[in-house]
C-alpha cells in the first residue's frame, strides 16, 4: 500500500512538472474553461494547449466534460488548488530568503 501511495505521488508530480500545464491548472482553479479560453488567456497555440491538458487528463489532474460540441475542463479536485497556493507560498519564502541574503551580502 505504500508503495503505491508513493507511486501515486510521484506520477501527480511528474504531471504538474511543466511550466504551461502549471499555468493551465492556475487558470482553471479559478473556474472552468474549454479549450479556447484557455488559448486566449495564454496566447497559446491550441496544439500545445491541448497536448498539455492531454497529459493532465491521464493522470486524473483534470476532467474534460462535453457541452454540446466544446469539452469544458476542471480540476478534478479543489484541493489542487490549495497545492497551487501553497507552491507559491514556498517560492515566495525562498524570494525573500535570496532576498534578504542578497541584502546582507551588499551591507557587508
Amino acid at each position: 500500500m505504500y508503495q503505491e501511495i508513493q507511486q501515486f505521488k510521484a506520477d501527480f508530480f511528474k504531471a504538474l512538472a511543466h511550466p504551461l500545464r502549471i499555468r493551465i491548472l492556475e487558470i482553471l482553479a479559478e473556474g472552468e474553461r474549454n479549450v479556447n479560453e484557455i488559448q486566449t488567456i495564454l496566447g497559446s497555440e491550441g496544439s500545445a494547449v491541448s497536448q498539455q491538458l492531454a497529459v493532465l487528463r491521464s493522470k486524473n489532474v483534470v476532467r474534460g466534460t462535453k457541452d454540446g460540441t466544446t469539452v469544458v475542463y476542471s480540476l478534478t479536485d479543489p484541493l489542487i488548488k490549495d497545492l497551487l497556493q501553497v507552491a507559491k507560498r514556498i517560492f515566495d519564502n525562498h524570494l525573500v530568503n535570496a532576498i534578504t541574503l542578497l541584502e546582507h551580502i551588499k551591507n557587508q
